[in-house]
């Protein structure tokens, strides 16, 4: 399947400052663009992840007043839903694209994964450490990471499995920043190698337990 690329004008939409005419941009212009992403990629994604994986484009239907600051699609192992499973997401904003791997606040077994990490965090920092390109995030909406990963000494390494239980809240997200200037300029090709090359140097983090 063909990804369509996100144009300059996908990104202003999140500039545009009424509830309405965000989401019905959103709606007509981004949204398709991400389930075309999610189709494309979710293949993929499971052969990185050697389990089956369903694409879920974030639709925000609660929502009535605050317009989102961004979209995705993200990528899990669960039919009905993600954000209790670790996952892969494709995130658009007004500054960025982001290729991540999270581990988000409704995760339900957060101590044993944060135990898992510190045991694994040597080994990790050792693989990912050498990326120029991967960061971690304070937030899943976070557009600028708090540090690039090749920065973090062992000590670092081994605090990042503790954000998840930091706060009730505890989140755990890395991967990789694109500026909207750049990615306007990205063909559908693109897309699908960042997201590849992001997603296959995180998979580590996703299978750990």
């Amino acid at each position: 399947m063909a990804i369509e690329p996100f144009a300059p004008k996908d990104f202003r939409v999140f500039g545009l400052p009424g509830f309405a005419d965000r989401m019905a941009a959103i709606r007509s212009q981004v949204r398709p663009k991400l389930e075309g992403l999610g189709a494309a990629l979710a293949p993929d994604v499971a052969k990185l992840t050697g389990t089956e994986i369903h694409a879920h484009v974030a639709k925000h239907a609660r929502r009535t007043v605050n317009p989102p600051a961004d979209m995705w699609v993200a990528f899990g192992p669960a039919r009905r839903g993600y954000k209790k499973a670790p996952h892969f997401k494709i995130a658009v904003s007004r500054q960025a694209v982001r290729f991540l791997f999270e581990l988000g606040p409704e995760f339900p077994v957060k101590p044993a994964w944060g135990r898992a990490w510190k045991r694994a965090a040597p080994r990790l920092r050792r693989a990912l450490g050498r990326s120029g390109t991967l960061a971690w995030f304070r937030n899943e909406h976070d557009d600028t990471p708090a540090a690039r990963l090749d920065e973090l000494d062992p000590a670092g390494w081994a605090r990042l499995g503790e954000e998840l239980t930091r706060t009730r809240d505890g989140q755990l997200v890395l991967g990789r920043r694109v500026d909207a200037a750049e990615a306007a300029r990205w063909s559908g090709p693109d897309y699908a190698r960042a997201a590849r090359e992001t997603f296959g140097a995180l998979r580590d983090c996703f299978r750990l337990q």
